[in-house]
C-alpha cells in the first residue's frame, strides 16, 4: 500500500517538473528571433494590416449598405446582401464580367505563348540576343498612362502607324478603338506589346536553369529540335509558366488604368468596360457607393480565385 506522503511528493514533482518546462519554453520564445525581430515588423504589418485588410474589411461592410452620395453617412443598421443581388440582376455587370474573363485569359494565354516563343529563340542564341531582349523589355518599362497615350497615336484613323501599315496591304483605314468590333482587340494587343516581355524574361530564367546535359541526351536520341522542347524541355517550366500567369492575370485585372488614360473620364466604350471602370464610374460619377464596393468586392474575389489556386501550388511545392 502507497504512502499518502509519497504520493503527495511526487505530485509535487510532477509538478514542479512541469514548471520548469514552461519556464524554459517561455525563455526559449523570449529569446527567439520572432521575438526580437518584433519592433521590426510590428510598425510596417500594423500600418499594411490597417491600410490593406482594414480597407477590405470596411469596403465590404460599405456593400452591405444603401450608401449613396455624400449628404449622409452609411446606415450600418440595416445590413442586408441587396446591392449584390441588384449586381447579379444587373446586365451591365455580365457585360463588363464577360469584358474581363475575355481580356483576361485572351491576354495572359497569347502574352505566354509569345513569351515562350521568345525565350525559346533567345535560348537557341540567335544573332542580336542582346538587341531584340532589350526592345521586348522596354516596354515593360512604362506606365500604363504611356503607354495607353503611345498606342491611341498608333491607333489614329487618320495618320496612325498601324492604318499606315495594314493600308500597304490595300486595307482599311480601321476605327481600331471606335469600332465595337475592334476595340477589345485592339486594347489586348497593346496590353500583349507590353508585357511580352516579361514573359519572356520569366520563360528565359526557367530554360537557363535546365542542364544542356538534357539536350545533349534527346539529341544523341535523335530527337528533333521541337520533340525535344516538346516533350523534354517545356514540361519542365511548369513552375515558370504558373508564376507568369498569375503576374499576367493580375496585370489584366489592373487594366483599368490602362483604360482609363486611353478614352478619358469615364467614357469607356462597351466594347473594352470591365468591371474596375465599372466600379470607378459608378462610385465617382454616379455615387452609388455601396453598389461600387460591392462590384469591388466581386473583383476581388476574382484576383482571389487567380491568387489562391497559385499559393495552394507554391504550399504543396514548400515555397510557402
Amino acid at each position: 500500500m502507497s504512502n499518502p506522503q509519497d504520493t503527495v511528493a511526487g505530485s509535487q514533482a510532477v509538478g514542479g517538473t512541469e514548471t520548469d518546462d514552461w519556464r524554459t519554453r517561455l525563455v526559449e520564445f523570449s529569446k527567439s528571433d520572432f521575438v526580437r525581430s518584433f519592433p521590426f515588423w510590428f510598425v510596417p504589418f500594423s500600418i499594411m494590416g490597417l491600410g490593406v485588410y482594414g480597407g477590405i474589411g470596411y469596403n465590404t461592410l460599405i456593400s452591405l449598405t444603401d450608401y449613396e452620395g455624400f449628404n449622409e453617412g452609411p446606415d450600418y443598421t440595416n445590413l442586408d446582401l441587396g446591392m449584390y443581388v441588384q449586381a447579379v440582376n444587373d446586365p451591365w455587370v455580365w457585360t463588363t464580367s464577360k469584358n474581363t474573363f475575355v481580356l483576361l485569359i485572351v491576354f495572359t494565354t497569347i502574352t505566354m505563348l509569345l513569351g515562350l516563343f521568345l525565350a525559346i529563340m533567345l535560348d537557341r542564341g540567335i544573332r542580336y540576343r542582346e538587341k531584340i531582349q532589350t526592345i521586348y523589355l522596354l516596354p515593360m518599362a512604362l506606365s500604363f498612362v504611356v503607354t495607353a497615350q503611345f498606342w491611341l497615336w498608333m491607333y489614329n484613323v487618320n495618320n496612325g502607324l498601324v492604318n499606315t501599315v495594314v493600308g500597304l496591304f490595300g486595307l482599311g483605314p480601321y476605327n481600331w478603338i471606335g469600332d465595337p468590333q475592334l476595340v477589345l482587340g485592339s486594347v489586348i494587343f497593346a496590353l500583349i506589346w507590353q508585357f511580352s516581355g516579361y514573359a519572356m524574361v520569366v520563360f528565359l530564367a526557367g530554360l537557363q536553369s535546365i542542364p544542356d546535359d538534357q539536350f545533349e541526351a534527346a539529341k544523341v536520341d535523335g530527337a528533333s529540335v521541337f520533340k525535344t522542347y516538346w516533350r523534354v524541355i517545356i514540361p519542365q517550366l511548369k513552375s515558370s509558366s504558373v508564376s507568369a500567369a498569375v503576374v499576367l492575370m493580375i496585370f489584366a485585372l489592373k487594366a483599368f488604368t490602362f483604360l482609363f488614360s486611353m478614352f478619358g473620364q469615364y467614357r469607356v466604350p462597351k466594347g473594352t468596360d470591365i468591371l474596375a471602370t465599372l466600379m470607378v464610374r459608378e462610385a465617382f460619377k454616379l455615387q452609388n457607393w455601396a453598389y461600387a464596393a460591392a462590384i469591388a468586392t466581386i473583383l476581388l474575389l476574382m484576383a482571389l480565385a487567380v491568387i489562391a489556386p497559385y499559393l495552394h501550388y507554391q504550399h504543396k511545392q514548400g515555397s510557402l
